[in-house]
């Protein structure tokens, strides 16, 4: 799963209590900004196996630290504990965390077997990335109808909201479409990252335009 990573960020920015909107996209995808820094560093590993699902090339066979269930609820923790820390408001860490492990949710969706609990066997992983006509209409759908409850929910500028959804659709496109690498490179990662922070930028510019998102006690906000 990609794009569809974002709908709980969406859905979740329309509480008032919630953290911004670029700061939940964030949460959203934590782990996988931290998965492929520390493939970067050589602390995780993948590599490009054709064929091992039927939509994603990629063989994530060693990433204990940012996808077992343990380190997926310890990110959480520490996100909330950012939020914590800059808006003294427990309702929106709450909330902030709950954002970073819906990505372990949501990956035990689409994932084969390489999921696990503290970072060795079993494995765990319902396998939607072999039954791409339930797993993309899925993604694209979760996402829109988040994205719809939020444009109607908090009254961002439309424009703006159309721009994001143009934004994930293309990157969901290239994901899909663009063809698979042979090997992993540092590239990778940063492609990766492009991506990552792309959406998390537009993110931030439709949730600027929000104005029921302003917050009525002048607290800081994430």
């Amino acid at each position: 799963m990609f794009i569809g990573h974002w709908a709980p960020a969406l859905a979740a920015a329309t509480s008032r209590r919630a953290p911004k909107l670029g700061t939940l996209f964030i949460a959203a995808q934590l782990v996988d900004w931290l998965f492929f820094a520390f493939l970067l560093l050589g602390i995780e590993h993948m590599r490009f196996s054709p064929g091992i699902t039927a939509m994603n090339p990629m063989d994530l066979y060693d990433m204990p630290y940012t996808h077992s269930l343990l380190g997926s609820l310890f990110w959480s923790v520490l996100f909330a504990g950012l939020v914590w820390a800059v808006m003294k408001d427990s309702v929106a860490a709450v909330i902030a965390g709950a954002v970073v492990f819906s990505h372990w949710l949501l990956d035990l969706l689409v994932h084969t077997r390489d999921l696990t609990i503290a970072g060795s066997p079993p494995k765990f992983g319902f396998g939607l990335w072999n039954h791409p006509a339930v797993e993309m209409p899925l993604e694209v759908g979760i996402t829109l109808l988040a994205l719809w409850f939020y444009w109607r929910t908090m009254k961002p500028s439309t424009l703006r909201v159309l721009v994001l959804a143009a934004v994930l659709l293309l990157l969901q496109a290239v994901n899909w479409f663009g063809g698979a690498a042979s090997e992993v490179r540092p590239g990778t990662s940063y492609l990766a990252f492009f991506a990552y922070g792309l959406a998390t930028l537009t993110a931030w510019w439709v949730g600027k335009s929000a104005p029921a998102r302003a917050r009525q006690d002048g607290r800081v906000n994430a």
